[in-house]
């Protein structure tokens, strides 16, 4: 029965953890308190629960919960500060609320404080990484274990990270809100890139023995959809959260039975989720309906709905993923979509043309450690038939990544080389 218990308050945190930490944020001010005082009120739920019952309404019981340990933590305080004070007195008159009201202001005030909390948690002046692993803690409701493993970095590390970000958002007065105008632009950018490199991270794992983290998409999935709803409007949500709908409904087909890498040439079509297809397009639609079809993420969801739309490879058109990748290239410049409109040019064009622009890109700095650019070289030149420069260029790349899976992948292309 207590097993049971406390798989249900695992539950309740995972789906209530990030509106309970927003509202408290909005209260005490500060992010880092908000989550400790959230936690408190976990630990009280694990050990009155399995006595009393998993009450009716959780949500409220965590946030009532959490709100006595707020007005306590701030009477004891030995910082008298004028706006410790005001907070308290803040929280004492709400205190009175009935249970019925409490659910009713939470539902009121949700949207604007989960907004809050994201643009908070990936605010430019943490360093990316530390924006990445506070969203998973704060929003996706992680454990640090649980967001160590996934990055392949040791608890104790992303423990030191997540509390030095939250020490440098306290300290540089980071405030609790939602920019306006040119900032709120430039938060939102953040905001997406962070979700953009948890879902690339689980869709292929940079290191690892696996080639998925399908934990990490669906995470990434869950933030995009959340976002959608938060700011509607804003047609590069829209964009990011279709490219990853899109890109997931291929998650099953591209492992195989003993979790190997399988290629999109390689794939069985049948085992792409249709229901994340249409979703995807539909998101696809609506960014394009809000005058967005020229932004990064709207363009990359485009070219993923090009292969989507395809019952094969070879009935995929190619010359408009070169066109949507022309277009990339200028909305966002960078040698990897130049590399990736490579491997279009060699579909649409031929391999020649493909190798000579993957060579232009040989002496760029930022592809000197990147695996990629040799594993595309190497199957260009295994279709001109020049199989020891490929198999050269095979190993080349396997002794680049980091990714088990990927190495294993990259060796047998070079085996079959000879």
């Amino acid at each position: 029965m207590t097993t049971d218990i406390h798989r249900t308050v695992e539950a309740v945190w995972r789906i209530e953890s990030a509106k309970l930490i927003a509202a408290l944020a909005r209260m005490v001010r500060d992010v880092g308190l908000a989550e400790e005082l959230a936690q408190d009120a976990l630990v009280a739920a694990l050990e009155r629960w399995p006595e009393t019952g998993v009450p009716d309404n959780p949500a409220a019981w965590l946030m009532a919960t959490a709100r006595h340990r707020a007005i306590d933590r701030l009477r004891r305080s030995k910082l008298q500060w004028s706006k410790h004070a005001e907070i308290a007195r803040e929280l004492e008159e709400q205190q009175d609320m009935a249970a019925s009201g409490l659910e009713d202001r939470l539902d009121d005030d949700i949207g604007d404080d989960l907004l809050r909390l994201v643009f908070t948690a990936c605010h430019p002046v943490l360093p990316r990484e530390a924006r990445v692993a506070l969203t998973l803690r704060l929003l996706g409701g992680l454990s640090t274990d649980e967001i160590a493993r996934a990055f392949l970095v040791p608890e104790a590390t992303m423990a030191q990270r997540i509390v030095r970000a939250k020490r440098t958002l306290s300290d540089k007065q980071v405030p609790f809100e939602v920019p306006r105008g040119d900032d709120r632009f430039e938060r939102l950018a953040s905001v997406l890139e962070v979700i953009y490199l948890v879902f690339n991270e689980g869709y292929a794992a940079t290191a690892g023995d696996d080639w998925l983290r399908p934990a990490l998409c669906e995470e990434a999935l869950r933030l995009g959809r959340i976002l959608v709803g938060l700011v509607p409007r804003e047609p590069e949500v829209h964009g990011l959260l279709a490219l990853m709908e899109l890109q997931a409904s291929r998650s099953k087909a591209r492992v195989g039975p003993a979790g190997e890498p399988v290629l999109l040439a390689d794939q069985n079509r049948a085992r792409w989720d249709q229901l994340l297809i249409r979703r995807g397009l539909a998101a696809l639609e609506q960014a394009i309906k809000l005058g967005g079809a020229s932004g990064p993420y709207v363009l990359q969801a485009a070219i993923a709905a090009c292969h989507a739309r395809a019952t094969s490879v070879e009935a995929t058109d190619w010359p408009r993923i070169v066109a949507l990748y022309d277009a990339l290239a200028r909305a966002m410049p960078s040698p990897v979509v130049e590399l990736n409109r490579a491997v279009a040019v060699s579909m649409a064009s031929g391999p020649d043309a493909a190798l000579a622009a993957v060579d232009a890109l040989a002496s760029e700095r930022r592809l000197q450690n990147y695996h990629l650019l040799p594993s595309v070289r190497g199957e260009l030149l295994r279709k001109l038939d020049r199989h020891a420069e490929a198999r050269n260029e095979f190993e080349r790349a396997a002794g680049m990544t980091r990714n088990a899976r990927e190495r294993e992948l990259l060796l047998a292309k070079a085996r079959d080389c000879r």
